[in-house]
């Protein structure tokens, strides 16, 4: 063996150690072949050949395929000085480190969440616009109650049908019911007044009368729809007027100013009370599916801030009125304007609206300063007549 082969790898044309020839199959032996060369000859790379049709999933994806020696950007020269020796002879490889026509653009790596600050709970309504509002009713209210009697009455009765009307309007808005609004508004103001004129008794005739008013009223339409309508308007005339007459009743007996203010303040310390502690604390629901912002721990305010503020009311303001009737009076108070509360809530789910109207910026409408007054006034005046006498 030459000692200048050793360590080579046999080449075509090599000679073993027998004398059978050369290799079967290999290539004709010559100069290009001796062993003296191959120590100065570095091997060539395998290329593999790229398949006519794309090849594997990535290239499907048009994503690059590398080629050529230890993947280099640069083009290979062979010995020959010749650039890409292998692409001649396989022409549907790609060039080297080839670049995408439309390469998908990459995913954004995920941002860490930020944390968020914690949201500051919104009261919902224009605050600045309710108290205003809230403060000029109260000193309208005020003047006339201790002024002269009769024109508190008139207030009620003012209050009385423009509710109606609110009620009634959204009613044929949204359920397409047609209560009579002319003798609910007649007969309703006949109610406060009669109320206040001749107490109970006069308010149930007035109220029989505008029962009957609405039902004759209504026969002067089509018969289509006529239960309902009647129905509607029978309900507007209790709930509105007839509940409204029980403050004008309160309103004659010798204190009936005083009596009518504390039914008033209770009414507005429970709503307040409730609203600030549930704003505050609330956290467990109280009726979700009628009134979702109403919770527990607001009816818990309701009725320590009414029951609170009642023994000073029927202590100091009442006469013969002592200060655990105040807390009774408080409590039922706080009771009865929730229940009041809730129920124009349901009927304004039913109907599918927020308020009852747009007329008292901050608050609503009537009716939505009216829900917690209205079943509040036989409460107050029940309990009143029962601790102090009906006066």
């Amino acid at each position: 063996m030459n000692d200048s082969s050793w360590g080579a790898p046999p080449q075509a044309g090599y000679w073993g150690p027998s004398d059978q020839g050369p290799v079967q199959g290999a290539a004709p032996a010559g100069p290009a072949y001796d062993a003296h060369y191959a120590q100065q000859t570095r091997p060539m790379p395998i290329v593999p050949d790229v398949p006519e049709h794309g090849g594997d999933q990535d290239d499907d994806q048009g994503t690059a395929r590398l080629s050529g020696p230890l993947f280099r950007d640069e083009p290979f020269h062979d010995q020959s000085g010749r650039d890409e020796p292998y692409r001649d002879q396989n022409p549907s490889a790609q060039p080297y480190a080839a670049v995408p026509q439309n390469p998908e653009p990459m995913p954004d790596a995920p941002q860490p969440a930020q944390p968020q600050p914690p949201q500051k709970k919104s009261a919902g309504r224009d605050l600045g616009a309710a108290i205003g509002v809230g403060v000029g009713l109260g000193v309208v209210i005020i003047a006339s109650l201790f002024v002269v009697k009769a024109v508190f009455v008139g207030v009620i009765a003012v209050a009385v049908v423009v509710g109606l009307w609110e009620l009634t309007k959204r009613l044929e808005e949204r359920k397409g019911i047609k209560a009579p609004l002319v003798p609910l508004a007649i007969g309703g103001a006949a109610m406060v007044v009669a109320g206040y004129a001749r107490g109970a008794e006069g308010a149930w005739v007035a109220m029989a009368l505008t029962a009957l008013a609405v039902l004759v009223w209504r026969m002067t339409e089509p018969p289509e729809g006529y239960l309902k309508d009647v129905t509607a308007g029978l309900f507007a005339a209790f709930y509105v007027p007839f509940l409204a007459t029980f403050v004008a009743m309160m309103l004659m007996a010798d204190d009936g100013a005083w009596r009518v203010l504390v039914f008033l303040i209770l009414t507005v310390v429970s709503d307040t009370g409730a609203y600030a502690v549930g704003w505050r604390f609330g956290k467990k629901k109280l009726a979700p599916r009628i009134s979702p912002g109403k919770t527990r721990e607001g009816l818990l305010g309701a009725v320590v801030f009414a029951m609170v503020a009642g023994a000073l009311c029927l202590q100091f303001l009442i006469d013969d009125g002592t200060w655990w009737q105040g807390l009774l009076l408080g409590l039922a108070v706080a009771v009865s304007a929730t229940l009041g509360d809730l129920g124009e809530s349901m009927i304004k789910r039913d109907l599918g609206i927020k308020d009852m109207g747009t007329l008292l910026p901050g608050h609503g409408g009537i009716m939505d300063r009216l829900d917690s007054l209205l079943p509040t006034a036989p409460v107050v005046w029940l309990l009143l007549v029962i601790f102090v006498g009906s006066g």
